[in-house]
């Protein structure tokens, strides 16, 4: 009966009193790399295969302790432009939509943006990009399923209890900015290595279901993300993938490493076999699988928990999947990837 209280006290805490101060760390998801224009803006338009890209993510958490679990879904959508326009740049246009319902108060909160990115050639084997989203963001909370301490009777919580918890309202409204930039090296077609840094909530927007008070900061803390990637083709059947992500906002942080491997299953490169492993910094090791099917890369990873939580959920802390499609707009080009790959030309 006492976890039953911790557990109820501890969501109902997470899910109300943390909300004002808005120190919890953003929605995120562990396939960092195949969620671009939340990564980094200036991604948009940044793809190395291809014209445009679509794709879509899903992650579900904490399933093993929560009667709710955490669901978080994206799609994205992203374009290069004046390709043929700019002699050794283009632009890039997108959008995304990012979706997520917490715990068993449907903490709802939705996010809507548009994206525009430049990318600009410095030598044949460089490029440097920057990029910005604006968008409209909601959340919504339904506090009618949620239990408070002061509705404890000593052996159960009783809704029909009063309890002191009141909102000021239950559905806020509020426009978010992202900026960042990115920088590509890729001397030959065996090598190549990514950088970016990007600040989401550079307006700092406010965001609280609670009245104003003197001395409580309820505006989004700006957080601070940086990635490095890399693609390293040793033959004609083997890529290697290594990735590092590193997030800071507030007094909360991730990092997460690892790397992939793409194996040429086809030999002409229209069908391989993915393979990798994660690890999330004192939290989770995170194993990937995945398939690329012509122009289809469908990936899964599962979070398995390491922390002191793995005792509670038995080490299940989330599975993930994304479906990532590239294209271009009149079918095969000569236009040479700037990534390794398997195919012999674009």
């Amino acid at each position: 009966m006492k976890r039953i209280f911790y557990r109820s006290v501890m969501f109902a805490t997470c899910a109300l009193w943390f909300v004002p101060c808005a120190f919890a760390q953003d929605l995120h998801f562990s396939q960092f790399m195949n969620s671009p224009l939340l990564t980094n803006p200036a991604n948009t338009g940044f793809i190395p295969q291809a014209d445009y890209r679509l794709g879509m993510n899903y992650r579900n958490q904490w399933s093993a302790i929560m009667a709710v679990p955490y669901k978080t879904m994206s799609a994205f959508g992203d374009v290069q432009v004046l390709r043929n326009r700019i002699e050794t740049g283009w632009m890039g246009l997108g959008g995304v939509i990012l979706h997520d319902v917490a715990g068993s108060g449907n903490l709802t909160s939705t996010k809507i943006y548009g994206s525009v990115a430049y990318h600009q050639m410095i030598n044949s084997g460089s490029l440097v990009s920057a990029g910005f989203n604006v968008g409209w963001a909601n959340k919504q909370i339904n506090v009618t399923n949620l239990k408070f301490p002061d509705q404890y009777d000593g052996k159960f919580f009783d809704n029909h209890l009063p309890t002191g918890v009141a909102l000021a309202e239950n559905n806020i409204n509020y426009l978010d900015i992202q900026a960042g930039a990115n920088y590509a090296y890729f001397p030959n077609e065996k090598v190549y290595v990514n950088a970016g840094f990007s600040a989401m909530h550079v307006n700092r927007p406010r965001e609280s279901f609670f009245d104003q008070e003197p001395g409580v900061d309820n505006r989004v803390p700006v957080r601070f993300t940086g990635f490095l990637n890399g693609s390293f083709k040793l033959n004609d059947e083997w890529i290697i993938n290594p990735n590092i992500y590193f997030s800071e906002q507030a007094k909360a942080s991730e990092i997460v490493g690892g790397a992939n491997a793409h194996y040429n299953l086809s030999g002409d490169g229209d069908k391989e076999l993915i393979g990798g492993l994660y690890y999330r910094y004192k939290d989770a090791i995170i194993p990937m699988v995945g398939l690329v099917y012509k122009d289809y890369t469908f990936t899964f990873t599962y979070d398995a928990t390491t922390s002191t939580l793995k005792n509670y959920n038995n080490t299940r802390g989330a599975f993930e999947f994304s479906l990532i499609k590239n294209g271009f707009f009149t079918g095969r080009t000569d236009r040479q990837s700037m990534c390794p790959d398997f195919k012999n030309a674009y």
